[in-house]
């Protein structure tokens, strides 16, 4: 029976494996990764149903055990399903980074419960020791870390980057312990002690690594914490012998490092460098005090801005923070919306780190059912832009700054949308205020560039009501 048992699971522990490969593969592009969620899904919902059999016919948990696994059971699936229902757009970043701070933690509480039922004094082997301080060094890592993404994201903590006097003491120090707290993991009988120094040294170094991280890295570093919960999560199967976990661990956490390295390479930075933190703690050298802000800027009307649509050929449209935070798609999919109906050719420039997680523009477009093969990656929306008649930036700052293809700038090398090679820039901006980078942005006083001061959300409008006059 075990063994018809045994052979049963592994079946359904590699079909499952075949649905995350499939699933990650479909997630490559926006117009398959809904199926690709729906496949990864499927399997994880398999792997679940195949370890609760093997959890009754083994017998190992007593009805208290069930109470607590089905009350937890219930209680996630309850508060993932009603919060990703209910979350806004602008709160998705957020919600990803409180996943990933549950997703580390509860690795990392496996290793801990499986450190402890082992009997004190007795002395563990290599296999079992460094699987189970590498799931709670990374889980406790993540789960501290992620917590103070979520809570600059969130606006609860201030996004610009946070040092204190002593912090790389403070670096020192920690890593010592966890150092410390290792080799006696690995090398000495069990004893709660080193386990507990270890989890504090990972909380407390999860701290310092994200706090002195600025806002506009945020979407580098939710990307990172990510491939860690796919490692503890990895290590957490090493640890409890479950082919499931250590397969899907694996593979976000490979995932999460590939997305992480083209991210970073996306902002001609190293993750090193964006893991020491400074960006967006104001900017220092040419062109980089706020108060070098542009003055001699020419504003416009909707009305004007409907003109200039309504008689394009080309319109390119940049989105940025500043739609989501006005939860404007909505109107900018109307406007694109008017436009293509009238003949006009409307595309949508994506930088890579355009927004406050990786991918958040593709996400907010997608979510008002904007056409995949409008959304232009940045080499292809570059090669777009001479042919633009109008560039429409909503809320971009940073990544349209040409201040990037010079030196001496805390964006120096970063590739941009270069929107100032359109034949006219349309900007929609509250205020002249600076981005993440604290830099100003040149493009805003450029001849070509004109400057529309409002919400999103009422700005777009207004210029919908404007355009229609010249449509119709």
């Amino acid at each position: 029976m075990m063994s018809t048992l045994q052979t049963a699971a592994s079946l359904v522990y590699l079909i499952s494996a075949i649905c995350y490969v499939l699933g990650v593969h479909l997630m490559r592009s926006p117009k398959s990764a809904r199926n690709g969620n729906l496949l990864s899904g499927a399997g994880m919902l398999l792997a679940v149903i195949m370890v609760t059999i093997e959890l009754i016919v083994q017998g190992k948990i007593t009805a208290m055990g069930w109470l607590v696994l089905i009350a937890g059971l219930v209680l996630g699936v309850l508060y993932g399903v009603i919060k990703a229902r209910r979350v806004e757009m602008t709160a998705v970043p957020q919600l990803v980074s409180l996943f990933n701070a549950v997703g580390g933690g509860a690795a990392a509480a496996i290793g801990i419960f499986d450190y402890f039922h082992m009997p004190t004094g007795s002395s563990l082997s290599l296999v079992f020791s460094i699987p189970v301080l590498l799931d709670i060094v990374i889980g406790g890592t993540t789960f501290s870390g992620s917590l103070i993404a979520m809570g600059k994201l969130a606006g609860k903590i201030s996004g610009k980057p946070i040092s204190f006097p002593g912090a790389r003491i403070c670096n020192f120090i920690v890593i010592i312990a966890m150092v410390v707290g290792a080799v006696l993991i690995i090398g000495f009988p069990v004893t709660p002690w080193y386990l507990g120094l270890v989890l504090l040294a990972s909380l407390i170094f999860g701290l310092l690594m994200t706090l002195p991280i600025g806002g506009a890295d945020m979407p580098v570093v939710v990307s990172l914490l990510n491939a860690f919960t796919g490692l503890a999560v990895a290590f957490a199967g090493f640890v409890i012998n479950n082919q499931v976990l250590i397969i899907a661990g694996a593979l976000v956490g490979a995932a999460g490092t590939i997305l992480t390295l083209q991210m970073a390479e996306a902002m001609h930075r190293s993750v090193a460098n964006i893991i020491v933190g400074g960006f967006g703690a104001g900017a220092t050298g040419k062109g980089a005090a706020a108060s070098d802000v542009p003055v001699n800027v020419t504003e416009t009307t909707a009305d004007d801005i409907g003109l200039q649509l309504g008689y394009a050929h080309n319109v390119m449209i940049v989105p940025g923070y500043g739609l989501a935070a006005a939860q404007a798609q909505h109107e900018l999919a109307e406007l694109a919306k008017l436009l293509t109906d009238s003949g006009i050719n409307v595309n949508y420039a994506i930088h890579p780190v355009a927004g406050r997680m990786p991918g958040h523009m593709n996400v907010l477009l997608a979510d008002v059912n904007v056409p995949y093969d409008q959304m232009k990656q940045l080499e292809d929306a570059n090669s777009m832009f001479e042919d633009t008649d109008v560039s429409l930036v909503i809320g971009a700052n940073d990544v349209t700054n040409p201040l990037a293809r010079e030196s001496g700038n805390p964006i120096s090398g970063m590739p941009i949308l270069n929107v100032d090679q359109s034949k006219s820039v349309v900007v929609i901006k509250r205020s002249m205020s600076t981005g993440y980078a604290g830099v100003a942005n040149p493009l805003f006083s450029d001849d070509k560039t004109t400057m529309f001061f409002a919400d999103a959300k009422t700005g777009l409008q207004d210029i919908i009501a404007a355009t229609k006059q010249y449509l119709d």
